[in-house]
């Protein structure tokens, strides 16, 4: 299985792609992609579909796991990245793949043993989970590989309980 996780971000969006089966698993690559926050909002969301695209296009995922939409004090910054994660949600369905969100909480739980870990230990969990010299930059790429990881943690255990029926 191939998955893309997405931290969805309308100045930085970071994604990374993990291979492997089961509790298996490898980074294959991670990045950003990155909008002109001087351009307007609607030129802002075509790079991010353009450069999610371009992911989706080299990488061929089987699964986009995206970080699921959460509380936020400021409305506007909320609108934003509900309209970025939007445009992620609207081009996987258009490639015909397989959606997981996750909470933020949830994917720090997995990740980091506790929902309000800082994106620090996020980072240095992500370097050892997947055996990587350094913690990935920005902290947007490791959050985007800890979400791909957390999908395969939550698919396996739902794929051991189905077999398990």
């Amino acid at each position: 299985m191939r998955v893309l996780g997405i931290d969805p971000g309308s100045e930085t969006l970071g994604w990374g792609v993990i291979e492997g089966t089961g509790l298996k698993y490898a980074a294959v690559d991670f990045g950003t992609v990155r909008s002109d926050t001087k351009k307007a909002f609607s030129e802002r969301l075509l790079t991010v579909y353009n450069g999610v695209a371009d992911v989706i296009e080299k990488f061929g995922p089987d699964v986009v796991s995206i970080e699921d939409t959460f509380y936020a004090k400021n409305v506007s910054v909320a609108m934003k990245l509900g309209q970025v994660r939007g445009v992620i949600l609207l081009l996987a369905g258009q490639r015909g793949i397989e959606i997981a969100e996750y909470a933020p909480r949830l994917i720090k739980q997995t990740i980091v043993g506790h929902g309000n870990a800082e994106k620090q230990q996020v980072g240095e969990m992500v370097k050892l989970l997947l055996r990587l010299k350094a913690a990935p930059k920005p902290h947007d790429t490791a959050d985007a590989l800890a979400i791909a990881i957390c999908h395969f943690h939550h698919a396996g255990m739902r794929d051991r309980i189905a077999k398990a029926k």
